[in-house]
């Protein structure tokens, strides 16, 4: 007879967790004009003329409005290069991140 005992493989599978995603938001101010904002979210958020003009009056009315949801980093890199492409102009325009819900 034969004592051999086999004994079953286990697989330890590990998780991976999906990275946490972060709003950006433009935060509304009196003194950038209209053009200009539309034309920061279509250079740097890749929108639509109408998807930014949309979101650009929903600040407007609303006071800050969410513009897109990315990992941390892609939102706080578009956040700074937005902002930073409106100062180098003399705009307040501001975009700021905070975690998603």
């Amino acid at each position: 007879m034969n004592d051999t005992v086999t004994k079953p493989k286990t697989r330890t599978r590990t998780k991976v967790e999906r990275p946490k995603l972060h709003k950006v938001i433009l935060i509304n101010d009196d003194y950038t004009p209209r053009e200009f904002v539309t034309m920061i979210l279509k250079a740097e958020f890749r929108m639509t003329e109408d998807q930014a003009y949309k979101v650009m009056i929903t600040a407007h009315k609303l006071g800050a409005c969410v513009v897109a949801v990315f990992t941390k980093d892609v939102a706080e890199t578009k956040a700074t290069r937005a902002t930073d492409a409106a100062r180098t102009k003399g705009y307040p325009l501001l975009f700021t991140t905070e975690p998603e819900e």
